[in-house]
């Protein structure tokens, strides 16, 4: 595995920002904490809406917690884009469009955004524990698997399926940060958290299926990312395949056991995934970039639709469903 130097880069580009004014430097410390990158957050709202489904009533500091909870999120998440974008900066340069980011401009003075990664993962965690031990301590968690994708020796986002496994941990993590912003007595499904999980595996395995075909070379991607010398359009489409398969089938277990009229949310489900399947075959694809999926305009009313048609399986009974998936035949034998 190539060692990761910040300063590995072309003398230019180590000078390209002398004599630059500090407020080019500001704007670029702002930049590197991808605040746009914000819409990740609605990850956290299945998190949020099933154990309010859930609750007879509303705890009396929901709204407070729900506040405090996405501040907290948003800052521990540019932590982690922080030292991301650092770290990144050599590799980021053979990249046709990252390569125009601060850090790889030289734009980024590396002591100071190091200590703005310390910070801010600091402040977010005073501002998790405003709501529970809970919250806080999956914050923490959140945070260090940042570290765990992008520090060396680790940096998982170099070795191939470990770096789709590892950075869509962030899915389950959402949802639980979610989920303790509401409430802490409740724990939320294993096979729900799992298969938020797979599901956070099939974005990123398209990702990186449309980062690949984007970059066309072997040499340029492989230098880009370590795991791309690794990957082929073929092997990622069948991870992908692992993934959506996984993430259905545990969400599936968890509608049996908990939930039975989410069955009715398959089709549109479905119909969302396959939208997005499409939108990785496409050139300068918006799935490279998650923060601008909102400009899909399809993908973001088919999105509508789910989430309005699953927040309201959560809290509409429907009792003949029941008698309709009645089991058949026996579950058991007897001689």
């Amino acid at each position: 595995m190539r060692r990761i130097s910040y300063d590995d880069r072309p003398r230019s580009a180590a000078n390209i920002c002398h004599g630059k004014g500090w407020k080019q430097r500001l704007a670029a410390h702002v930049s590197i904490a991808r605040l746009d990158h914000s819409i990740k957050n609605i990850f956290v709202i299945p998190g949020i809406v099933i154990p309010i489904s859930l609750l007879h009533s509303w705890p009396s500091t929901l709204w407070r917690n729900l506040a405090l909870g996405i501040l907290a999120t948003t800052l521990v998440a540019c932590s982690n884009y922080v030292i991301n974008e650092v770290l990144d900066a050599p590799f980021d340069r053979s990249h046709p469009i990252k390569k125009n980011r601060p850090a790889a401009r030289g734009l980024v003075n590396v002591p100071i955004a190091y200590i703005q990664w310390v910070t801010m993962m600091l402040i977010g965690l005073v501002v998790a524990i405003q709501i529970s031990a809970a919250f806080a301590t999956v914050a923490i968690v959140f945070w260090i698997m940042g570290c765990v994708y992008n520090i060396p020796p680790i940096r998982t986002k170099d070795v191939f399926y470990f770096d789709v496994l590892s950075e869509s941990l962030n899915n389950p993590l959402r949802m639980l940060l979610g989920w303790y912003m509401v409430t802490s007595q409740l724990v939320p499904s294993i096979s729900l958290l799992c298969s938020y999980w797979m599901l956070g595996c099939y974005f990123m395995g398209l990702k990186r299926f449309s980062e690949l075909r984007e970059l066309g070379s072997r040499d340029v991607a492989g230098f880009y990312r370590e795991s791309f010398k690794h990957y082929t359009e073929r092997s990622l489409l069948q991870s992908v395949v692992f993934y959506s398969s996984s993430s259905m089938l545990l969400f599936g277990a968890f509608i049996i056991r908990y939930r039975m009229e989410l069955i009715l949310s398959f089709p549109i489900i479905a119909w969302v995934m396959c939208t997005y399947f499409n939108m990785a075959f496409a050139a300068e694809s918006a799935a490279q970039y998650p923060e601008k999926l909102y400009r899909e305009p399809r993908l973001m009313v088919e999105l509508g639709i789910a989430v309005a048609v699953i927040t309201a399986l959560l809290f509409v009974d429907i009792p003949w469903l029941a008698n309709v998936f009645t089991p058949s035949i026996p579950t058991s034998c007897s001689r």
